[in-house]
């Protein structure tokens, strides 16, 4: 079971590097006429911001769970075809 004092901290220092990588891509980005901005960086934070509050991430259960682990019990893999 990971510590929830290791996670915070390893979500923190996360934060912390991928804030300088932005920064860095925001300032060494070649097309000029096409800038980034930090909204290009959203999704990312977004799945970051996840790790830091589980229960809030944004795609909610990762897919590749086990049951036991809380994933999916049940998976569909034939679709209904087309009427």
């Amino acid at each position: 079971m990971v510590n929830e004092e290791s996670r915070r901290q390893f979500v923190n220092e996360l934060w912390q590097r991928f804030e300088a990588l932005q920064q860095w891509a925001e300032e060494n980005w070649p097309d000029k006429e096409n800038p980034l901005s930090s909204a290009d960086f959203v999704e990312s934070r977004k799945e970051i911001l996840g790790l830091r509050y589980p229960a809030q991430a944004p795609a909610g259960l990762p897919a590749d769970r086990e049951p036991e682990q809380g994933g999916a019990q049940y998976e569909n893999l034939n679709p209904t075809p087309w009427p």
